[in-house]
């Protein structure tokens, strides 16, 4: 969850999720054993592979004072003019099986001069890609899950908004010792309009953080 303000990192890794999201037709090749893609969904035994894994995402809060991070954050990212959309979200994915990808949150757009043009719901459809980073958790305590289990990494999700139009959420995490070309944060897209510029982590904690969670059999 360190910040890493690399706008121009993050653009290049967004138009990539958009462009994955779109040529559906031809799905990618077959990840690496730290990779989930969508083309592992269909005609492969996933007995026995590392990538057999159930993950939670959250766009999260954070209380310094007391050093815990917890759901329920909000996360920004703008667009080439300056306009802004604004999410909030979490959900769970896993390879191989449709009813694993599920999530969504609300969402609402602003003009360059802050005024609201829009709101609703998202739902996510379908998990793109994701790969972990390394990392590890800054912060002592977890409302989520274990702090064994929190992950850093880039997770592209498509989604669906409330108001009819579809996009690319792609979610980024970073923690203690991941590489610096990983930020902290979101960017999005919304029918033609890319919000492909994230906004760093803000105070007082609830804005613009991310988390990712390995689940157990138990919680899965």
């Amino acid at each position: 969850m360190k910040t890493q303000h690399l706008v121009g990192g993050l653009v290049g890794i967004a138009l990539v999720g958009l462009a994955l999201a779109c040529d559906r037709a031809n799905p990618p090749s077959a990840p690496a054993a730290s990779k989930i893609s969508a083309s592992e969904r269909e005609g492969d035994n996933r007995s026995g592979r590392e990538g057999d894994q159930t993950f939670r995402w959250d766009i999260i809060s954070v209380d310094f004072a007391t050093g815990t991070l917890s759901a329920g954050g909000m996360a920004s990212a703008v667009a080439n003019d300056g306009s802004k959309i604004t999410v909030t979200g979490s959900g769970r994915f896993g390879v191989g099986d449709e009813d694993a990808v599920r999530g969504g949150g609300t969402w609402e757009t602003f003009d360059m001069a802050g005024t609201s043009t829009g709101k609703g719901t998202y739902r996510v459809r379908e998990l793109v890609r994701f790969d972990v980073a390394p990392g590890t958790a800054p912060l002592p305590h977890d409302n989520i899950g274990a702090l064994a289990d929190e992950r850093a990494g880039l997770l592209v999700l498509r989604i669906s908004y409330s108001d009819g139009s579809g996009g690319v959420l792609v979610v980024s995490c970073h923690l203690v010792g991941t590489p610096t070309t990983v930020i902290e944060g979101v960017t999005i897209s919304k029918g033609f309009v890319g919000f492909l510029g994230e906004l760093p982590p803000a105070p007082p904690g609830n804005a613009n953080r991310t988390s990712f969670h390995l689940l157990s059999e138990e919680e899965d």
